[in-house]
């Protein structure tokens, strides 16, 4: 479902460490942290990465994502499911991740398939399986948040 996490110790010995000025690496990994539930690994590696050999551009970086992914006619729930419906034209794996933030942000199953079936209008068989297989998959993540959340 999702990509390996990177190794931190390794970018900070090899690369350098996390180097931004303007936020800390755990203030940044906040609003994902909140939207998603955790960071996703290759957002951790680019803040990492990034955050070491160009601080400035992740600054940059994140001002325009936050700009983007919030804006003011939209509630986070329809961003998060327009992002899953757009992520899943292209079958990125990035989509379960806006998936998760739209069930996150209040999104029914119901509302979920709604996007699934209009990507099938346009992309056809392969989005509707993708999107079955990864609304199953969200399904999953939930169930296991929720067992770890208890025990």
């Amino acid at each position: 479902m999702l990509p390996k996490r990177i190794d931190r110790a390794a970018v900070d010995a090899r690369i350098g460490p996390y180097a931004d000025t303007e936020q800390s690496l755990d203030e940044r990994a906040a609003i994902y942290q909140e939207l998603i539930g955790f960071v996703p690994p290759r957002i951790e590696a680019r803040l990492a990465v990034t955050g070491a050999l160009d601080p400035k551009l992740v600054d940059l970086q994140e001002k325009m994502r936050e700009h983007a992914m919030y804006p003011k006619c939209f509630d986070v729930k329809t961003a998060q499911l327009m992002l899953f419906g757009m992520l899943l034209m292209d079958l990125s794996d990035a989509a379960v991740l806006h998936g998760i933030a739209a069930r996150r942000a209040g999104a029914t199953w119901e509302e979920m398939q709604a996007v699934v079936s209009l990507c099938f209008l346009f992309r056809g068989l392969s989005a509707a399986n993708r999107g079955a297989e990864l609304l199953a998959n969200i399904a999953d993540h939930e169930t296991k948040n929720k067992k770890e959340s208890q025990g």
